[in-house]
């Protein structure tokens, strides 16, 4: 008899306990994938937390490094925009313990004319021609004092977001600096991008309520002892 139960009748009809024994394998495969499938979909938003704390981490090595430097050297390109003018300027800049000495390359007309930084306050002197452009922020900002105003920020900036981001040659560590008692888009921003392997400050951004005023493209920036 329990030969016969296993025959297929006649018709070629399968019986139901056959068709029932048959889906079980399915039921298990769908339960042993169902974990699989779940861990999968978890995997981005974990990468996105790691790589947020490596930025985070890499942004406050650079803060103590920038607290630490007690020199540095630097070539800069600088955009200053006032609404209706737009100035640009290329110069290069030498940093000693609190003096910043700042040589204009460009433009030409002005080429020559050293500025320098000194004391807490950031007071600025010219050596020579005196290159007034006026203040970009009501304040104290303007072409000639962006770098030192950069440095701050890296220094004992509010840190308000930082991220790794791909460019189309290399990745930079971007951090954005703001008052935490305003608003996004009001008052004084500043963003920094780094070197992740270097350190190296490669360009700055100062905005006002909103609207970018200074810009600037930094190269051969070496920090000292």
């Amino acid at each position: 008899r329990h030969g016969q139960s296993r025959s297929p009748p006649a018709g070629g009809e399968i019986p139901l306990q056959l068709c029932s024994e048959r889906k079980n394998p399915v039921r298990k495969s769908k339960k042993f994938f169902a974990p699989m499938i779940l861990s999968l979909l978890l995997l981005p938003s974990c990468g996105g937390m790691e790589e947020q704390n490596q930025a985070e981490e890499l942004a406050l090595t650079i803060r103590g490094e920038y607290l630490a430097m007690d020199s540095l050297s630097a070539s800069m390109d600088v955009t200053a925009d006032y609404g209706a003018r737009v100035y640009d300027f290329a110069l290069t800049a030498a940093v000693s313990g609190e003096e910043t000495v700042l040589t204009l390359t460009e433009p030409e007309w002005a080429a020559g004319l050293t500025a320098r930084i000194t004391g807490e306050e950031g007071k600025l002197e010219y050596d020579s021609l005196i290159l007034e452009t006026g203040p970009l922020d009501g304040e104290d900002l303007s072409p000639m004092s962006a770098l030192p105003q950069l440095l701050e920020a890296a220094r004992s900036g509010y840190m308000a977001g930082c991220s790794l981001e791909e460019g189309e040659q290399r990745t930079l560590l971007q951090v954005r600096y703001a008052d935490p008692d305003q608003a996004p888009g009001e008052g004084r921003e500043t963003t920094l991008w780094f070197d992740p392997d270097t350190h190296a400050l490669v360009e700055g951004e100062i905005s006002v309520d909103g609207l970018r005023v200074i810009r600037c493209a930094i190269s051969e920036f070496t920090i000292g002892s």
